[in-house]
């Protein structure tokens, strides 16, 4: 079928809407009229860093309606409202013990280009485009494994869903399915864009005594205080391991980085008490850490969290039921941009503009 859809035709090239061909949903696959989708940075690494095939069609947080399925699907039928998340393969150790975000294929079934069968369902005069995240949702229909797609209610605005695929479900997941967060503690989240806000939102429904949001825009830290922060911390303008050391009588037991920047989590560990722990969700380059003296000397643990360590089949309704309850208010964390504007909705995201876009796509 033709679809319209946004071609990455280059690393660093701008988007162009053009008329492509999408092949109908295999067995186990499911078609989906993509109502809108977010931006989200790994998007924009993809194009500019070409951390996946090019051509191709990228996003992967988007959310419609199931059109058309396969003759083996079971967990969805036509007309169900879906948020598309991230590709796995189902059946490896991690995916079969709750960690499909650790998925041994991770990386080929999410950044490969194809889909889990190892071929291609879009192509552009007869050139084969890749796939992203197993959905590419830039795009007016997505084909897409059923594991990738997550059955939500109709009583919720589908356009605000997308980003509870990838984004907020990773800053909320880490807090809420990594982390655990003991009642009455305290937390440092390092970075207050859509992911930080997000887990910011979370420590507040897992009952953190110090919610304290750590960075360098005072527009994002004001929305921080809105969303559940107790304290907020320029970078620029205080010393943050003094300040997080005298608000929490010692350091905090938990922190979340989400900048990716290595002074900020080493900054993150320093402000940790004893037996803290951080949880490090930003795409970070190599770095160095003085192992003895940061972690082992107090018992301190870094580790890496990929998408909220969520199963998003029970994570994504779980996030919808807190936002009906007006406990996890996503939708104050988001702005709308027409398909047309793509690049527009890019430029944003990556100038420090405090919400996250997401593109209209019907």
């Amino acid at each position: 079928m033709k679809i319209r859809a946004a071609v990455t035709q280059g690393q660093g090239q701008e988007f162009v809407i053009e008329d492509i061909d999408l092949a109908e949903p295999k067995s186990n696959e499911v078609l989906v009229k993509i109502i809108a989708t977010g931006v989200c940075h790994t998007d924009a690494v993809a194009r500019d860093a070409a951390i996946a095939p090019l051509p191709a069609v990228l996003g992967h947080e988007g959310a419609g309606i199931v059109e058309k399925i396969g003759d083996n699907v079971k967990n969805v039928k036509p007309g169900d409202h879906v948020v598309l998340s991230f590709a796995h393969c189902g059946h490896c150790q991690n995916c079969l013990t709750g960690h499909p975000s650790v998925c041994e294929t991770f990386n080929e079934l999410n950044f490969g280009g194809v889909n889990d069968d190892y071929t291609h369902r879009l192509s552009k005069d007869g050139t084969e485009l890749s796939t992203f995240f197993g959905q590419s949702s830039f795009g007016t229909f997505a084909v897409s494994h059923e594991r990738n797609v997550v059955k939500v209610d109709e009583d919720v605005d589908l356009v605000l869903l997308g980003p509870l695929g990838c984004g907020i479900q990773t800053g909320a997941g880490t807090v809420l399915n990594k982390l655990q967060p003991k009642f009455g503690a305290s937390i440092a989240i390092y970075g207050a864009g859509a992911v930080g806000l997000s887990a910011i939102m979370a420590a507040k429904i897992a009952g953190c005594k110090n919610i304290i949001a750590v960075d360098v825009y005072d527009n994002r830290l004001e929305l921080a205080k809105e969303l559940g922060a107790t304290h907020l911390l320029n970078g620029k303008k205080v010393d943050i391991v003094k300040e997080i050391k005298e608000i929490t009588k010692g350091g905090t037991e938990y922190a979340v980085d989400t900048t990716g920047v290595p002074p900020v989590i080493r900054q993150s560990l320093k402000a940790l008490r004893s037996l803290g722990i951080v949880a490090i969700v930003g795409v970070t380059p190599e770095m160095n850490i003085d192992i003895h003296n940061d972690l082992m000397a107090e018992g301190k643990t870094m580790i890496g969290v990929i998408e909220g360590d969520s199963v998003p089949q029970i994570f994504i309704p779980q996030l919808i039921e807190y936002y009906k309850k007006g406990l996890f208010p996503f939708d104050k964390l988001v702005k709308f941009y027409d398909f047309n504007q793509i690049n527009e909705a890019f430029a944003a995201s990556k100038s420090g503009e405090v919400l996250k876009p997401i593109l209209k796509i019907q």
